[in-house]
Parts: structure tokens; sequence; C-alpha cells
């Protein structure tokens, strides 16, 4: 399938299947008059390389961890067990920055008179 059709079938625009394959994420065949030519198997690509985007990893990661996916939700295979650690770092960095972001909302909503959390009275 052509870029545009891949595009339309998995909700990607035309320009990000570019950078994908810039990136080492993707690899068309070309035909002989220079287009990309997709096979059936880089829908499902694609959809892994969204999720594993949307979790905050980066296209490096991403490229580590694609040859290690084993269905559509990105559960990792046995063969890469070395990735587990590494992922476990990324999730505590992003549990410590969401706990930074609540800890900086509860600041201004003391500034703006608004009542932490904690502070709070219950309602009965």
């Amino acid at each position: 399938m052509r870029i545009g059709e891949l595009s339309r079938r998995t909700g990607v625009s035309q320009r990000s299947l570019r950078y994908y394959e810039e990136q080492g994420l993707l690899t068309p065949t070309r035909l002989p008059n220079g287009y990309r030519d997709y096979d059936e198997r880089t829908v499902t690509t694609v959809r892994r390389i969204q999720i594993l985007l949307s979790a905050g990893l980066g296209t490096s990661a991403v490229a580590e961890i694609l040859p290690c996916a084993v269905d559509d939700t990105v559960v990792l295979s046995g063969k890469c067990p070395e990735l587990i650690d590494g992922l476990a770092k990324e999730r505590r960095r992003i549990n410590a920055a969401i706990d930074d972001l609540i800890a900086a909302r509860d600041i201004l909503d003391s500034l703006i008179g608004r009542p932490l959390l904690a502070q709070a009275v219950p309602s009965l």
C-alpha cells in the first residue's frame, strides 16, 4: 500500500510516517517510480509506534522496543528482558514528574485561594 492509504488506515499523517522512516522505525520498499510501498504488517507497526510515543518514549527507545512487541498492546516478549529495567526507570521518572506537578498545582491553588486537598474539610 502507498503512504496515503497507510495514513488513512492508521490516522497518522504522511509527514509523521516519513519521519518514522527517517528514524528507522519503518522500512518501506521503494517501487521503480520511487513511491513507498508498505506491507499489511506496517499498519500494526504504526499502531505500536503510536502507543509507545504516547507513553512518552522517544523514537530511539521505540526502535529498541518494536522488535520485542508481541501484540497490538505492545506487551513485551521474554526475549528482551533488558528493556524492562529501562522502562521501569522511565516509569519512576514519570511518576516523580507527576508528583512535582501536583505539588506545583497545590501551591498555585493556595495562591489563588483554593484550599489544598489535604486541608479541605470533608463534606457531610
